[in-house]
């Protein structure tokens, strides 16, 4: 195959496909979603064939645990990927939506319309139920997308991809609306990162070493995270009950996703009560902890949490636990160490969560609640189409208004300038 003939066809269809769904109804784009909803339900059997070859495959070619699981596509995941497109469908468009209309002293009048960003490329790893939530969110905000996913998912997501092509023909939109691009080829990767007169932005989601490579070689404006470094404080003034299940469930509800929490911080005052609690509970769910020095003077036998600690994004049973001198205290650790990703704190106390609110520079920061509802869906935005922890555009979960840009509009009768 030659990539490059191959990604620039894609390209081109993505850009004309991009003028038909701007300008489509919005009723037209809920059709396509809820069509294709439709056809994933119909075609479990078919994607649990496909997720089984790629299964099969990563097992072979010796993925983790971590990796294995954000691949495997489970009848509760298909069923997320399908009320997913139903919930996006009931969103309110924001294309076309008209905001900050004024009269000016020249009579003019001037205001904001949101518009569609057009084509979006959309470069991901392992997580094939990631295909539909980019899709979903690209299509109902009037935008095309092209889609790479990892090579280990390469079945999974040419599955799902005709059940999206069936989708969009169903409502009577161009299927080249969404393409997923069906070469495992790296070179597909540096083609679509480099091709500003056909793709408007890169969406980056995989590891660290993905993301920093798209963001450095990429001649398209990149929105992205690099990793997921994710704190939860534990305050003095905590509930001990809230604070031992928001904890477990910030680390083990799922290990292997960004906003799992990576580093626990626990008030001074509290912690020889809390951690003897924490670590039997982390202990029974085979977590390994990892301990600063006034941790492990209190748990004395579990490792000595080194430096790298406090930056590593371990996506596995490892938790890396500090000891700190207040709110102070947890809030300098989170802004030397965190990845701007989610923080959270335990506390019942509104002068001191208000300050963590304020002073924490995280895309999402959170009170007495766990880390892993830092997620679209979770928000209430049907899906997401990544994280962003960059602070122009759009920062944390990105949905349908982050997907959009505004232009101005002006009104005249006539006017001119003098």
């Amino acid at each position: 195959m030659d990539v490059s003939a191959y990604m620039t066809e894609l390209g081109q269809q993505a850009r004309a496909a991009a003028r038909e769904v701007a300008r489509s109804a919005t009723a037209v784009r809920n059709q396509a979603l809820l069509a294709t909803a439709q056809m994933l339900d119909a075609a479990r059997e078919q994607l649990a064939e496909a997720n089984g070859k790629d299964l099969e495959a990563g097992r072979a070619n010796g993925l983790d645990a971590a990796m294995l699981d954000r691949l495997e596509l489970t009848p509760a995941r298909i069923d997320t990927m399908i009320e997913g497109l139903r919930q996006v469908a009931t969103l309110p468009d924001p294309v076309g939506e008209i905001t900050d209309m004024t009269y000016r002293p020249s009579g003019i009048q001037v205001g904001k319309m949101r518009v569609p960003l057009g084509v979006i490329g959309i470069i991901y790893e392992s997580r094939p139920n990631v295909t539909v939530e980019a899709a979903s969110l690209c299509l109902k905000s009037g935008n095309a997308t092209i889609l790479r996913g990892g090579s280990e998912a390469i079945h999974s997501n040419q599955a799902i991809a005709r059940c999206l092509k069936q989708g969009l023909a169903e409502a009577g939109l161009p299927e080249t609306a969404v393409q997923v691009v069906n070469t495992t080829d790296r070179a597909a990767v540096g083609e679509l990162i480099t091709m500003p007169e056909y793709v408007d932005v890169i969406v980056p989601r995989g590891g660290k070493g993905l993301i920093e490579r798209i963001s450095r070689d990429a001649r398209v404006p990149v929105i992205k995270h690099l990793d997921g470094v994710c704190h939860v404080y534990i305050d003095s003034h905590a509930d001990p009950e809230k604070a031992l299940n928001v904890a477990i469930n910030s680390k083990t509800q799922r290990y292997g996703t960004c906003n799992t929490m990576e580093t626990l911080l626990v008030d001074r005052e509290v912690a020889d009560d809390m951690l003897p609690l924490l670590a039997e509970q982390f202990t029974a769910k085979g977590v390994e902890l990892r301990g600063c020095e006034r941790t492990r003077a209190v748990l004395k036998n579990i490792a000595e949490a080194t430096e790298d600690d406090w930056h590593e994004e371990y996506l596995a049973p490892i938790l890396a636990i500090k000891v700190v001198d207040g709110l102070d205290g947890a809030i300098d650790h989170i802004n030397r160490y965190s990845s701007q990703h989610t923080d959270s704190i335990i506390t019942e106390n509104y002068t001191r969560a208000r300050r963590f609110l304020m002073e924490v520079d995280s895309s999402s920061v959170m009170v007495n609640a766990s880390t892993r509802f830092a997620d679209g869906f979770e928000y209430g935005l049907g899906a997401e189409i990544g994280i962003s922890t960059d602070k122009i555009h759009a920062r944390g979960p990105v949905g349908l208004e982050g997907l959009t840009s505004q232009k101005y509009l002006v009104f005249g009768d006539g006017h001119i300038r003098t």
